[in-house]
């Protein structure tokens, strides 16, 4: 596959990804006090829900086309501390890692009834800070050197 398919499958699918996240902390923890725990409880039960039937689908497009650019890079991967090209992809990488346990562990919770209001808040919070610094990662490796 071109390397202009993958970075462009995996842009769209950070984009539904992020702005979700993004859409959760920013928007609806907002409303939170506003709209009252009841109400609250089933929107988030909702979102979960529709989550659980589209998100897979995202992160396997997301998560493949980075494993896929990131093969691209293996030689520079095998030696992370050599550049500062290798050392922020590397970042990068464990940070989406990290992404993805936060993404299964609320999965998991949620299919078993112990996602909470609570959890759910501090998950999506973490989220939000990882993929700030991914995006950061994402463009800084192509312009920060040392």
């Amino acid at each position: 596959m071109s390397h202009f398919v993958l970075v462009t499958l995996h842009l769209f699918a950070a984009i539904m990804f992020v702005g979700t996240v993004f859409f959760e902390v920013l928007i609806l923890e907002g409303i939170r006090k506003p709209v009252g725990r009841e109400t609250m409880r089933t929107v988030e039960t909702a979102i979960g829900r529709r989550a659980r039937r589209l998100m897979p689908f995202v992160m396997a497009i997301l998560y493949g086309a980075g494993i896929a650019m990131a093969w691209q890079y293996r030689e520079d991967l095998a030696h992370p501390f050599e550049s500062s090209f290798a050392t922020l992809l590397s970042i990068k990488i464990v940070l989406a890692l990290s992404v993805l346990v936060h993404f299964i562990t609320a999965i998991t919770l949620s299919a078993r009834g112990k996602l909470k209001s609570r959890h759910f808040k501090l998950i999506h919070l973490s989220v939000f800070c990882h993929v700030v610094l991914i995006v950061f990662l994402a463009k800084a490796m192509f312009y920060i050197a040392w």
